[in-house]
């Protein structure tokens, strides 16, 4: 994933979103849908029907830019809500991304105090 920039925040919309939209689609479910302006900075991401495929949308300060991701085995976790946003982080985004529940990520270590 593209960095970005401290600040940005990450905005999951809720429920399906027909994958054929594309740039100017996807902007106008954002500003109807989740009242945000595309053009903030911020990332909205949405999900396809079935699960396994997403779009990411994000406004670079000088053009949109639209990632596209299809899981090949598996489906990416989603809020259960069929409408509004669920506000994520960036490493939640991350684990999202790759296919791994983001609602309980569980450590593969426990810190100990020393």
């Amino acid at each position: 994933m593209i960095g970005l920039p401290a600040g940005t925040r990450v905005w999951l919309a809720a429920g399906t979103t027909d994958m054929r939209r594309g740039f100017d689609g996807l902007a106008a479910t954002v500003q109807a849908t989740l009242r945000e302006d595309p053009f903030s900075g911020h990332v909205f991401v949405f999900r396809g029907r079935k699960g396994d495929r997403l779009k990411v949308l994000w406004w670079s300060g000088d053009g949109m830019c639209l990632l596209a991701k299809r899981l090949e085995h598996g489906h990416f976790v989603w809020p259960s809500a069929e409408s509004g946003a669920v506000h994520l982080s960036s490493a939640q985004l991350s684990m999202l991304l790759e296919g791994i529940d983001w609602r309980r990520p569980k450590r593969t270590h426990k810190p100990t105090q020393v």
